[in-house]
């Protein structure tokens, strides 16, 4: 049977293999590696690797290149003539590129802890238009798009392609038993007889409307059901995939015995709408599956900066239906299921009759229900689900937060950082940390110069520490200058994944930061004796997307923190009269 699944489901007409090395040939291949350089791989890259060299790619044998790269990115076709509709590039920076030699160089592929987890064959090394890139896969160029901002903001700008030999998988900790590759998977089928299966892609927690849709799927085309939900990069934001998984695994018990599996997918999102469907069908064809669900804007990043969405509800069904042939995996097409509260029963939402009355709760409303501890009604989803989202999403006054304050020198973010610690450690509930520019720079940045570089080193610094304060329940207050926006930007990326962030603007004027000048550090600045001083001889740019603006000539340092007490009241994350909890 498993010979058979092999040979039926390889995009490339041969036997389905990994790319895993003989013992013999890794040990010669490790004895050689320190003669190589080396690449550690990005979060992202890793997820590639581990498809790579499992067969969950099949037919690629390693990174793209610049043939398989252009046929895809303006085809969807590999040089081979085969479909595959997404770029699997190596994206490395420009002097590590520019090291490399095609046809002769070898690079030694690491993870973060420096673990050789393969060696890349060097066949092309290439600076890509990424921008042509990003219209041609995803269908526009804007860095709302998820997908295109980590392209184009967030991967290296350029590429080295080649084949791969694999020394041994990235080690997972967790979940072991759902992490099977694709041969692991391919033989549980044969070994439980399923010859049809019909697999469902998420990356959300699902719900009574998803146990339903999957249900129907499985049904009609009188299949198994494989839950198969992607856990490697999703959608940031998205629900961490440690709780997803556990409230995968309470509703199994929500379908027949014996009929559905989970099997975790480590696979690195890219949001691209219709042409991930096809991906998503082709990956899941290799992991055995003979037919696919592909709902409402599958794969969608959702609205752009105008509010319409990048890709039409079924755009990706479409697609789909036309490559379907060469897929070799049968698409299971399905609207999105609404609640009818008359009736009791979810329905596809082109089944609903005039005069029904329709429940349905978005992404966005769920999250704040659970922000606010609102009730979840039973008809959206089961209990024992809620109480685990609520396990790892808290209400917002259980929740930490960063209050992160940005101004110029003597504008008063110490003194008033300093009230709101007194505050908060009065109200007591959490715990309350204070990350002052001075004395991190005395304590964890006095190597560090006044330099745009080493500014922002100092600030992703607090970041990281306020991270890890909010991440763990409690309220970090950071009182640096924070010049540059930027560099802003990226520490409220760091924190808003896991927790609340506040920027707080004092936009006190350089005057009166002067007139308070004690230290004389402003008359020193307009001297030439202080260089880089913010304000005189560096700039210091203005946040547009603070939730407080304070000008301290026109507040005292308790009316002011007043005013941030009573914004975090207004979110929600401390209670009324600035209890904490």
């Amino acid at each position: 049977m498993i010979a058979s699944i092999s040979h039926i489901i390889a995009p490339h007409g041969g036997e389905l293999a990994d790319l895993i090395a003989t013992p013999e040939r890794i040990a010669e291949l490790k004895a050689h590696s320190r003669e190589w350089p080396s690449w550690d791989l990005t979060p992202r890259q890793i997820c590639d690797l581990e498809l790579l060299i499992s067969g969950g790619f099949s037919p690629l044998r390693g990174f793209m290149t610049p043939a398989d790269y252009e046929g895809v990115c303006h085809n969807m076709r590999l040089s081979s003539g085969v479909l595959w509709p997404m770029p699997i590039t190596l994206d490395v920076k420009e002097d590590f590129a520019k090291s490399l030699t095609p046809g002769s160089s070898k690079v030694a592929l690491r993870d973060a802890e420096g673990v050789m987890l393969a060696v890349l064959h060097v066949e092309a090394v290439w600076q890509p238009d990424r921008k042509a890139e990003a219209q041609s896969v995803f269908g526009t160029t804007s860095a709302v798009h998820p997908g295109v901002d980590y392209l184009l903001n967030k991967g290296n700008s350029w590429y080295v392609g080649g084949r791969l030999e694999g020394v041994q998988a990235p080690s997972h900790y967790d979940f072991r038993t759902l992490r099977l590759t694709p041969a692991e998977l391919r033989a549980e089928f044969a070994r439980l007889g399923w010859r049809r299966v019909v697999a469902f892609q998420t990356r959300n927690p699902m719900h009574r409307a998803h146990v339903e849709l999957t249900f129907r799927a499985a049904k009609q085309v009188e299949a198994n059901l494989l839950i198969h939900p992607s856990v490697g990069m999703t959608k940031p934001g998205d629900v961490d995939y440690f709780t997803r998984v556990r409230c995968y695994q309470l509703l199994l018990s929500k379908f027949p015995a014996g009929s559905v599996k989970l099997s975790m997918l480590p696979l690195a999102m890219r949001m691209g709408g219709p042409r991930e469907a096809i991906w998503h069908a082709l990956i899941r064809k290799n992991h055995g599956v003979t037919h696919f669900i592909v709902g409402r804007d599958h794969a969608g990043p959702g609205k752009d900066s105008d509010g319409k969405n990048f890709y039409g509800p079924y755009d990706a069904q479409e697609l789909f239906k036309k490559h379907e042939a060469d897929i070799g995996v049968t698409m299971v097409p399905f609207n999105m299921m609404v609640y009818l509260e008359d009736q009791d029963q979810y329905v596809p939402d082109n089944e609903v009759t005039n005069g029904s009355r329709v429940l349905n709760i978005s992404g966005t409303e769920l999250r704040d229900r659970l922000n606010e501890g609102r009730d979840i009604p039973n008809w959206f989803t089961y209990p024992e689900v809620v109480q685990e989202l609520r396990r790892s999403y808290p209400p917002r006054h259980k929740q930490g937060v960063t209050i992160f304050f940005t101004g110029l020198s003597g504008s008063g973010k110490s003194t008033i950082a300093n009230v709101l610690v007194t505050k908060f450690l009065e109200a007591g509930g959490r715990p309350v940390t204070l990350l002052d520019g001075d004395l991190v720079r005395k304590h964890l940045s006095s190597e560090l110069g006044f330099s745009k570089e080493h500014r922002d080193i100092n600030i992703r610094r607090i970041g990281y520490v306020a991270s890890e304060i909010t991440k763990n329940g409690g309220i970090a207050i950071c009182a640096p200058i924070a010049p540059y926006d930027a560099t802003r930007k990226a520490v409220r990326g760091m924190i808003e994944p896991v927790g609340g962030f506040i920027l707080v603007h004092i936009a006190t004027t350089v005057e009166t930061c002067e007139q308070r000048d004690r230290k004389g550090l402003y008359a020193k600045a307009r001297a030439g004796i202080l260089k880089e001083f913010t304000g005189i001889s560096d700039p210091y740019e203005e946040p547009k997307d603070a939730e407080v603006v304070i000008d301290t000539a026109e507040l005292s340092p308790e009316e002011a923190a007043q005013e941030i007490i009573l914004h975090l009241e207004r979110e929600g994350f401390i209670g009324v009269n600035g209890q904490s909890a």
